[in-house]
């Protein structure tokens, strides 16, 4: 049999279609509810309901997107949990921060397919997403509000309040991270990263669970021929 060669220019599978929508899914609502909210806390910023027609119209679809921001996310956590429990390799990545941050997170860490920021990123959004989910419940107005006492509904519009600016936060840095990291955007919107992407971003994810995939597959087309 001849020598298996794999070049780092090759193709491989990052993220699947279903993580894709989800994700899209995700970032539509995201910004159609942080937007309409952010216009509801903040006096200065109500011409942004104009976005969606009128201030009824976004106080009426705020909540229905949310929900679906909610579902989309949930989905995500579902593909995505089993990657995200920390590691004992994690904390060779936060001890070696700076050399992460110069670019040398190679050099310095041996990743698994998410580092110690994505995950801090995934449990600071699930805490953020599941407070928003019951805060909003007890603050609709339309159907569940006058089920509840005015102390707890002030109580839930401060910790909706602090959760929506904790989910905009993180999803800032998310974003900067995507742009930061030549090669990530492409991966969520096409599904593929190279070869020489997973070795430098994500060696162990490379090592461990893709290329003995790729191998196999590799040797069975050479068998077929």
């Amino acid at each position: 049999m001849r020598k298996i060669e794999i070049g780092n220019d090759q193709k491989i599978v990052r993220h699947k279609l279903p993580a894709r929508l989800s994700h899209w899914l995700l970032v539509i609502c995201f910004f159609t509810t942080g937007l309409s909210g952010l216009a509801f806390f903040f006096p200065d910023f109500a011409w942004l309901t104009d976005i969606l027609g009128t201030p009824q119209i976004a106080r009426f679809v705020h909540p229905f997107t949310g929900l679906i921001m909610f579902v989309a996310f949930v989905n995500l956590c579902l593909i995505y949990w089993r990657h995200n429990f920390p590691e004992k390799n994690d904390w060779v990545w936060l001890k070696n921060i700076k050399e992460v941050l110069k670019g040398n997170e190679h050099a310095v860490s041996d990743n698994g397919k998410y580092n110690l920021g994505q995950k801090m990123l995934f449990w600071t959004l699930i805490l953020a997403m599941f407070t928003l989910l019951a805060t909003g419940i007890i603050m609709w107005r339309q159907y569940f509000a006058h089920n509840f006492p005015i102390p707890v509904i002030r109580i839930a519009i401060l910790l909706h309040s602090l959760s929506a600016f904790l989910l905009f936060t993180g999803i800032m840095v998310h974003m900067y991270m995507a742009f930061w990291v030549k090669g990530s955007i492409r991966g969520m919107v096409e599904g593929w990263v190279t070869v020489r992407w997973a070795k430098k971003h994500h060696p162990r994810w490379w090592r461990e669970e893709l290329l003995p995939e790729l191998e196999k597959e590799l040797a069975d087309k050479q068998r077929t021929k």
